[in-house]
């Protein structure tokens, strides 16, 4: 502990709620240890351009309940840009910076992991509404983002009744199905399709059908904007990659209303949720969460725990080495997902 004078922090990736409690605890801890915190400003692209403000108890007391990041953020990919690794390291050393927190999923923790093998202290804060990341049970911002899916599909459930139609709903999920399944479980959806599993759109249209004639006339298809169907091919929204290699999806809950409206003679319609599931204050339960696991994080700063991630373990929050989280997607078992089936329909 005594090496540490001055940390630093950054999230990135996708906006998520809760990073503002996670930024809020870190200063806080941060405080008590006697050390300086500088705010690096838009994610790994504020490391690039040595773009850091200093944070103190009073910018940080106010913002436990707020959205978003007071620190802004990006998708940028040092390991992308030619000499990144260099300027990061040599930012570092410019601000001063001993230790940094790397907030974010598995792109923001995979650069954190890397460059700690090159020099830089880093220790990492699991944030990502897809609930993917290894090594952790349940990432923050997760139940905020599931409860507005959720929300938001009971109302589907009241206009579909009343224009007796399908709606398909889209949520977020390019390789996991997890805010799929528990908001479609959560809401009643009719049936949930997600990146995991491939589909079969035409026993989505027979359950439909069958639905239709006991008198059901209205049905709430839940799908992941990253599943894959067995007979039925998707598109992605657009070619062109972010930083880190990922494709922009959008576009599924489209093209399978469009296949359930062919396949079944029924009225169907699309609503894609988008962004509004990251946005919003953080539940309760994710303000309190990202307070822990911020916490830790300074813990493990003063503790010598550098590389490695605060953890949440069944009631515990522990350190476990960044590597091990971002090896492997964490995605949504066999088990899990045939759970969910036995309401289908």
């Amino acid at each position: 502990m005594s090496d540490i004078k001055k940390i630093g922090i950054l999230t990135g990736g996708g906006d998520c709620p809760g990073l503002n409690a996670v930024i809020r605890a870190v200063v806080f801890k941060a405080s008590e240890y006697g050390w300086q915190v500088m705010g690096v400003r838009y994610g790994w692209k504020g490391m690039l351009n040595a773009d850091a403000i200093t944070l103190t108890k009073a910018d940080v007391k106010d913002i436990l309940p707020l959205g978003g990041t007071i620190l802004k953020t990006s998708r940028t990919n040092p390991y992308k840009v030619d000499g990144g690794e260099a300027k990061v390291l040599e930012n570092a050393r410019k601000l001063n910076i001993d230790c940094l927190v790397a907030v974010g999923g598995e792109d923001t923790l995979g650069v954190a992991n890397k460059l700690t093998k090159a020099g830089l202290k880093c220790v990492g804060v699991p944030k990502t509404i897809d609930n993917d990341l290894g090594a952790t049970d349940y990432t923050f911002g997760y139940q905020t983002a599931v409860q507005i899916a959720s929300d938001s599909m009971d109302r589907l459930h009241t206009t579909a009744k009343s224009h007796d139609r399908v709606l398909v709903c889209e949520i977020m999920g390019r390789h996991a199905g997890w805010m799929t399944v528990d908001a479609g479980t959560s809401a009643s959806a009719h049936w949930i399709f997600t990146p995991e599993i491939k589909g079969s759109v035409g026993d989505c249209c027979k359950m439909l059908k069958e639905r239709y004639a006991r008198g059901d006339k209205y049905g709430i298809i839940a799908v992941a904007e990253g599943s894959e169907f067995s007979d039925l091919d998707v598109k992605a929204a657009s070619q062109s990659t972010d930083a880190f290699g990922h494709v922009r999806l959008g576009g599924v809950a489209e093209t399978l209303a469009k296949e359930i409206e062919k396949c079944t003679g029924i009225e169907t319609r699309h609503v894609v949720l988008g962004h509004t599931q990251r946005g919003g204050s953080p539940l309760a339960y994710d303000r309190i969460l990202a307070t822990r696991l911020g916490y830790k994080a300074a813990e493990m700063i003063k503790d010598g725990q550098f590389a490695m991630m605060s953890s949440l373990r069944g009631e515990r929050i522990d350190a476990v080495p960044i590597e091990e989280a971002v090896k492997a997607l964490k995605t949504v078992p066999q088990q899990y997902y045939d759970a969910a089936k036995t309401f289908f329909g």
